[in-house]
């Protein structure tokens, strides 16, 4: 394997929709500061001739738009053949499962829809389960979004659309009735309302120092949970910060006669030495994977590169991650500093194109993984500390971005499943007053809390959305399982 330094290029793709109504930098190279208050609040409600509040309740897929499997077929190629059919099966668990697998097929979905023309530095894959928790370079739990694969400026509107339909299949698996569904859809629309009319009315930095800790989180949302769910959040945030680099070493490796090398778990966990034939085939691997290091080290900021400096690595894995991410690249690098109760365990995990850029144009960015690096420290408020990235050319010949940070540190996601519809209400109102506060970040809250106005009309029609949206789900969840069960799609259920 060979690499390349991180790539500084500059792509930029076409504008999105009507350029007059595009106020980020990423498009015009003018940022909101650049109108005044009341022309950017203007401008928000002169979106509604664009795209009226009640038109986001529409959704029909275009007849002539390519089938769903078709569009993840596409993707196929780019991924590991051997591990497709675990893609496949973990997709076909439940129309959720499935939903979290298909942020493609949505993609081209929302295309088609009633846009703003406003964008902000999108998430591009939105669902409940892409937020959670995880520890602050202070040491303090957060909760914010967690996964940027797909991030790339665009339409606000596109992701509060995939969290909005996220939580009413989650609440139909939970077999919620229709009442409580709407009700938990609205309400999450309501609050990205609110919050992101809260937002407008901040300075720029208070709205970028925003920010959920755990602490927070209990005290403005505890009151609206049970007794028992407290209790389970709080064993949560326990178990959270049990998750770190001394815990992945129990878990994911062993001490040999060759030093610490991590434990084979096939084919989700595949180490060097079993990637590479022989131990003396790995050897030489390993030797070559310190070039690999450098060139991530030199995608960190100088103060990060002395505390990576302390660290040697050991060794590498491929591993299985996810479930849309299954197939994609994913190694796990074992590193130690003074000795084996000093370790540090670090993801590469591959980046694509987003699934947006065919639809809002191409990333600005040559890396892909660079393209995630930088949506995830705009988006989040805090981002790990060893968040970098690289190009590395040896995989079948040819040259792919990778995006790295640390595969533990007091990461947690929630357990939707046992959710009842309290528990959902609640943490779809902390996703979306999460992703308004993303989004004021890097877009234009003025502007787009002046076209929300204080009405409910948008958080009514986002209800609408998603119930459409969530049947047009099940039946593309319903091709799916017939095609495995015709033979045309291969899938393995049981990883």
């Amino acid at each position: 394997m060979r690499g390349s330094p991180p790539s500084g290029e500059d792509r930029r793709g076409p504008a999105i929709h009507d350029a007059s109504m595009v106020l980020t930098t990423e498009r015009t190279g003018a940022g909101p500061e650049t109108f005044t208050r009341e022309e950017r609040a203007a401008l928000g409600r002169a979106a509604r001739s664009v795209a009226s509040r009640s038109s986001h309740a529409e959704f029909a897929r275009d007849p002539a738009a390519p089938e769903p499997l078709a569009l993840l077929a596409e993707q196929d190629p780019t991924r590991v053949a051997q591990l497709l059919p675990i893609r496949y099966g973990r997709m076909s668990v439940s129309p959720f499962t499935y939903f979290r697998g298909a942020a493609l097929p949505m993609a081209s979905d929302l295309a088609a829809t009633p846009q703003t023309g406003i964008t902000v530095q999108a998430c591009g894959d939105a669902h409940l389960m892409n937020f959670g928790v995880f520890a602050s370079p202070e040491r303090r739990l957060v909760f914010d979004i967690n996964d940027f694969d797909e991030t790339l400026p665009g339409p606000w509107e596109w992701d509060v659309k995939r969290l909005a339909a996220s939580l009413e299949i989650a609440s139909r698996d939970n077999e919620f009735t229709t009442q409580e569904c709407r009700g938990i859809v609205v309400g999450a629309a309501a609050e990205y309302r609110r919050a992101m009319r809260e937002f407008a009315g901040l300075p720029a930095l208070q709205v970028w120092y925003a920010h959920a800790d755990a602490e927070t989180v209990q005290a403005l949302y505890g009151d609206k949970i049970g007794a028992q769910r407290r209790r389970t959040m709080a064993k949560n945030v326990a178990k959270a910060q049990s998750r770190d680099n001394l815990r992945s070493l129990r878990r994911f490796a062993e001490v040999t006669d060759t030093g610490v090398r991590i434990v084979p778990d096939p084919p989700i966990v595949l180490p060097l030495a079993n990637l590479a034939g022989t131990e003396e085939d790995a050897n030489r691997v390993r030797d070559q994977l310190h070039d690999l290091v450098e060139l991530y080290r030199a995608s960190l900021e100088p103060e990060r590169r002395a505390l990576l400096d302390r660290y040697r690595i050991v060794d590498m894995a491929h591993k299985v991650v996810g479930v849309g991410s299954v197939g994609t690249r994913c190694w796990i690098m074992l590193m130690l500093g003074r000795d084996s109760s000093d370790p540090l365990f670090l993801q590469a995990k591959e980046a694509n194109p987003s699934v947006l850029e065919r639809y809002a144009g191409r990333s600005r960015y040559g890396n892909a993984g660079r393209r995630v690096v930088v949506g995830q420290r705009l988006m989040q408020t805090v981002s790990d500390i060893f968040l970098g990235w690289l190009r590395v050319t040896g995989f079948d010949d040819r040259s792919r971005d990778f995006y790295v940070r640390q595969l533990r540190d007091w990461k947690g996601s929630a357990d939707v499943a046992s959710f009842d519809p309290r528990d959902m209400r609640t943490y779809g109102r902390l996703c979306a007053w999460t992703l308004a506060r993303a989004h004021a970040r890097t877009g234009d809250d003025i502007a787009i809390a002046a076209y929300l106005g204080r009405g409910d009309t948008f958080d009514r029609a986002i209800g609408e959305f998603a119930s459409a949206y969530a049947d047009q789900n099940e039946r593309d969840y319903g091709a799916l399982t017939a095609a495995i069960g015709s033979g045309a799609v291969e899938a393995d259920t049981t990883r």
